[in-house]
């Protein structure tokens, strides 16, 4: 069952663990190097509400409604939002949580229901840190699997993790 504890957004059980995944799988990953510790690193991915300085979707949609619920940062850490029709709906919950790798799982509710699971994973260098974003889901319903048969999540998605790392590096190197 379903529950909607702030407007607008889908929250309660997870509800992309009880539906059966049929589709095609997918990945997007992305990797930078970043001249910074792993702990501000990992401190900026951690608390959504540090994303606002590098997420690269930050600029599609100016008036977006944040919700931040559940502890600052770490595990139950939650960010909904509520945007434009480029924006859409959703929601983010951090559950899993280590110096070295933040998990995420990931809801869109529009402008179509999709579920995502996302990994950032920080090793550290001689000169800072290696910062890899990994998203993994599948191709659901009819919508989604016409969708990824014409164009890959890569081509959808891959320019904007870029975006977003060279952001998270410019934001993590900034003295």
């Amino acid at each position: 069952m379903q529950s909607f504890d702030c407007p607008g957004t889908l929250r309660g059980p997870r509800w992309s663990h009880r539906i059966p995944r049929m589709g095609t799988p997918f990945e997007v990953v992305r990797t930078t190097s970043i001249a910074a510790d792993p702990a501000r690193i990992h401190g900026l991915i951690d608390d959504f509400h540090h994303w606002t300085e590098w997420s690269p979707w930050e600029d599609v949609d100016p008036t977006l409604s944040r919700t931040y619920t559940g502890p600052t940062s770490g595990i139950g850490a939650h960010y909904a939002w509520q945007g434009n029709r480029k924006a859409g709906q959703g929601w983010m919950e951090i559950t899993d949580s280590s110096p070295d790798r933040v998990e995420i799982e990931l809801a869109f509710i529009k402008p179509m229901r999709h579920t995502q699971q996302v990994e950032f994973t920080i090793i550290p260098t001689s000169t800072g840190s290696d910062v890899t974003w990994r998203m993994s889901g599948q191709h659901e319903g009819l919508m989604m699997n016409l969708v990824g048969k014409v164009m890959s999540m890569d081509k959808l998605v891959g320019k904007d993790f870029e975006k977003g790392l060279a952001r998270l590096k410019a934001t993590a190197e900034a003295p």
